[in-house]
């Protein structure tokens, strides 16, 4: 982003327009300017002749992108052509992945968001909610679980990132691990991919189980992938296993809820073993990556979604008895602790 955030009004103006806002984004990275702007900086009249595009139009276009903060420009002369432009850092990389066509933001358009567009008056006074047929939690019908689980994995990159340049330090060969709340078992799949020695087990609702079975078969992990039936809203959590993780889990609970399960996971483990955390802590950048599950779960009271600061979770841990707490680093932060 820009070196000064804008102000309301400005901001209020792009938010206004922000359907043009992302056709313009959109056609910067289908045309491949994004290419040619973010080594720049690169002349108005060399992007036109490389692109076969009008100078008099594109200069508007690039209006577009600086407004957004997305591109900063160099008028040297009056000249139009001689103007230079420069793209931010990462941006070509951050429109692939918020418009891309496997992105977040195209899996989300799929839900019903709509029944609270316009609406949120009503929703804020509890005067309407989302249709449980449309959205429930926890997702109770096959096609809301398998949706829903479809959309975590889609959102897996950061963390499998995270989890792999820490994963030979913490999951060692003959390691038993078990992912609370697992989803289709995606993640479990590539940590058995990347350490052969491990064994993983999805625990989750009984309807998960077929989507797990279907990632071990594609993936040929045998028994490597196992699944464990439950609910951990109303039973202890399974023993007999090293470690525990706990992977975009915890922020979709009410506190007490996070801490209860915590709680669980030290008097399910053996002395020495570990639980990990992993989410979108929050900052600023993740919260604006929330956005559409804080929109849409406004007409979901079940379902708390609330990004908590890693230092949250470093002190819960601390007050239930963990020890060796450590933060450690990747595009979303692993919190590590052990059972004494």
């Amino acid at each position: 982003m820009s070196e000064s955030l804008p102000s309301p009004r400005a901001l209020l103006h792009l938010l206004f327009n922000g359907a043009r806002a992302v056709d313009v984004v959109e056609t910067a990275l289908r045309l491949g300017l994004l290419e040619a702007l973010e080594p720049g900086p690169v002349t108005l009249g060399a992007l036109c002749e490389r692109h076969g595009l009008v100078p008099g139009r594109l200069y508007k276009f690039l209006d577009c992108l600086e407004s957004l903060g997305l591109v900063r420009r160099e008028q040297p002369t009056e000249v139009r052509v001689e103007a230079r432009y420069s793209a931010v850092p990462g941006l070509r990389a951050a429109a692939e992945a918020v418009l891309g066509a496997g992105s977040l933001e195209r899996d989300r358009e799929t839900y019903a968001w709509r029944e609270l567009h316009g609406h949120l008056p009503e929703v804020l006074r509890g005067e309407r909610s989302m249709p449980t047929e449309a959205f429930d939690w926890p997702p109770r019908t096959p096609a809301q679980v398998a949706g829903f689980e479809a959309s975590m994995a889609a959102g897996l990159g950061p963390i499998l990132e995270t989890f792999r340049a820490h994963a030979p330090h913490l999951l060692e060969p003959g390691l038993r691990l078990l992912d609370v709340g697992g989803g289709d078992g995606t993640l479990a799949a590539h940590l058995l991919e990347w350490r052969p020695g491990l064994a993983v087990d999805v625990y989750n609702l009984p309807a998960c189980e077929p989507l797990v079975a279907r990632t071990r078969e594609a993936r040929g992990l045998g028994g490597r992938l196992g699944f464990v039936a439950g609910d951990f809203l109303h039973e202890p959590l399974p023993r007999g296993y090293h470690a525990l993780c706990f992977v975009r889990v915890l922020h979709d609970w009410p506190e007490d809820t996070a801490r209860a399960l915590l709680r669980a996971a030290f008097e399910a483990l053996p002395s020495g073993g570990r639980v990990l955390v992993c989410e979108e802590f929050r900052t600023p950048e993740r919260l604006a990556a929330q956005f559409f599950w804080s929109y849409f779960l406004m007409g979901v009271d079940s379902c708390v979604s609330r990004l908590r600061e890693v230092e949250h979770y470093t002190r819960t841990l601390a007050a239930l008895g963990f020890r060796d707490v450590r933060v450690l680093p990747g595009p979303f932060e692993l919190v590590t602790a052990s059972r004494p």
